[in-house]
């Protein structure tokens, strides 16, 4: 993540947490939808690249489920890793570059904040 001056620090940085954290920043129970906007290219994914990837994702899922933290179940989808595609140049560092467009100021900020509140030790300045 990179906003601000700061960026993530994956160096010790487990997959496990990645996933914690993953399901802090999103809702994984809504189907191809986050907030409003619709489709499959938002459905609540992990794409992982090994076995013991994809055994971590379904063991925090069934930590989670077990823990209640929704009030409806996950649907996150678990998929083998096949190929990335960057997204469009106008996508590229999109929260950076519109930082009071309205979506941004409305939905992202708020979820950057609580990242940074929760996740601070994770976080150094450039």
């Amino acid at each position: 993540m990179l906003d601000s001056g700061f960026n993530l620090w994956l160096g010790n940085l487990g997959f496990k947490e990645l996933i914690e954290i993953f399901f802090t920043v999103h809702d994984p129970t809504t189907l191809d939808r986050q907030g409003t906007d619709v489709g499959t290219q938002y459905r609540s994914v992990i794409f992982y690249r090994t076995k013991e990837q994809e055994k971590v994702a379904r063991e925090v899922i069934k930590e989670l489920e077990v823990a209640k933290i929704w009030s409806a179940p996950i649907v996150t989808e678990l998929a083998p890793f096949k190929v990335f595609y960057p997204a469009e140049e106008y996508h590229q560092e999109y929260f950076r570059r519109n930082p009071d467009q309205m979506y941004c100021s409305a939905v992202i900020s708020p979820k950057v904040a609580r990242f940074r509140k929760r996740y601070s030790a994770m976080l150094r300045n450039k």
